[in-house]
């Protein structure tokens, strides 16, 4: 392995709740060094603690308070309905938070529905199939293998799992010989974050990372046959669909073969991250120069990640974020307040600088019917990747 990346003193969750900026300040420090594997492609923090992590009701990580987001979830729930007829079936669902994606799943097609999370909340939960879903508030094992279902799906849960092999053949021996069982993982695409340099992607909590190659080298070497592989969202999250098998009974897609291309972004990464980095602090020191305000919209870990990297404290006194549990609590490490858009009218920002580009113009359209027009920066655009490197 090598190590091409590490950030000292990042906070051990970046979506957990914290009442006070007492203890958003002194929450637990962490140290992160992602190591990269030439041999398979896995990239991976060398130095993560699993043991300090609180996966709990506080833990707020929906984002179903965006019509963005909302959209996504409903077309790709009604195709996997539609693609895989889950019609009257049991699907089984790990890591399933406050189980949107679950109900979603069980109203399109009349099924039966079992979660996995720590982080579920009853109350929270107003699907109408209800009553077909049982929610178990742990985090999966195996213990539960004994549950079983005609469709096992796992979002943006794998990242979170540093023994991902073993994880893999644990849910492969779960389903034992049921070789119709469809098995669906979404995870973030690791190549589009070293391509975008995307330090504010890189995280404690997520401790394993994986391109298409890399996920599909796993899912086979843990017996599971690769049925299609994809990146979607703006190609943010990667998407893999597969049936349990030997782990040859098809052939290689052709995007699998991808180590040449992960090695060559690896270093690329390597070579600019200062500048990137430096790039954004020199634009928040001119920007507090300036005597002009600026906000993060979006409270959530990617905007934890890109203050504690940069160490922001008072160029930015505030983040937005639509989820309304989380107004009133505030960013792990750096203190900031998180509050409602509707806050702004009172604040007026001059810049708003947004967390994840794909809700630009969400973002733009809630910031008119505030009657506001500040300025708006995306985190990253694809010509300012191109200025970088001139």
């Amino acid at each position: 392995m090598t190590v091409f990346y590490d950030v000292a003193g990042v906070p051990v969750h970046s979506v957990l709740l914290m009442p006070t900026r007492e203890e958003a300040l002194g929450y637990p420090t962490g140290d992160i060094k992602l190591a990269f594997c030439r041999r398979c492609g896995f990239i991976w923090n060398s130095v993560f603690d699993p043991a300090v992590h609180e996966y709990s009701a506080r833990y707020e990580e929906t984002q179903g308070f965006s019509s963005t987001f909302s959209a996504f979830h409903k077309a790709l729930a009604q195709r996997l309905v539609e693609q895989y007829d889950l019609h009257g079936k049991t699907l089984i669902e790990i890591g399933c938070g406050k189980g949107e994606f679950l109900a979603m799943l069980c109203e399109m097609g009349d099924n039966r529905g079992i979660g996995f999370d720590p982080a579920y909340i009853s109350d929270r939960n107003t699907s109408s199939a209800k009553d077909r879903m049982t929610f178990i508030t742990d985090l999966y094992s195996e213990k539960y293998s004994h549950y079983h279902g005609d469709f096992v799906c796992c979002k943006m849960t794998l990242e979170h799992i540093l023994d991902t092999a073993e994880f893999m053949r644990t849910v492969r021996r779960s389903i034992g010989e049921r070789l119709d069982t469809i098995v669906f993982f979404q995870i973030p695409d690791v190549t589009r974050i070293l391509h975008e340099r995307a330090f504010w992607d890189i995280y404690y909590e997520h401790c394993s990372y994986f391109s298409q190659g890399s996920l599909a080298r796993l899912f086979r070497s843990c017996g599971f046959d690769v049925v299609d592989l994809g990146t979607e969202y703006d190609g943010q999250y990667l998407m893999i669909e597969a049936r349990p098998g030997t782990g040859t009974g098809r052939p290689p897609l052709r995007q699998e073969n991808d180590l040449a291309e992960l090695e060559r972004l690896v270093a690329e990464f390597t070579n600019a991250i200062a500048e990137t980095t430096s790039l954004w602090k020199n634009r928040l020191a001119e920007i507090n120069r300036k005597g002009q305000r600026a906000v993060l919209w979006g409270a959530g870990s990617k905007g934890v990640a890109f203050l504690t990297k940069l160490n922001i404290r008072d160029e930015v006194k505030y983040c937005v974020d639509i989820n309304p549990y989380k107004h009133g609590t505030f960013m792990a490490g750096t203190g900031q307040e998180i509050v409602s858009p509707e806050f702004l009218k009172e604040y007026r920002p001059d810049i708003v600088i947004i967390m994840n580009p794909i809700y630009c113009a969400e973002i733009q359209a809630d910031l008119h019917k505030l009657g506001l027009d500040p300025e708006l920066v995306p985190i990253f655009q694809e010509d300012q990747k191109e200025s970088e490197s001139r």
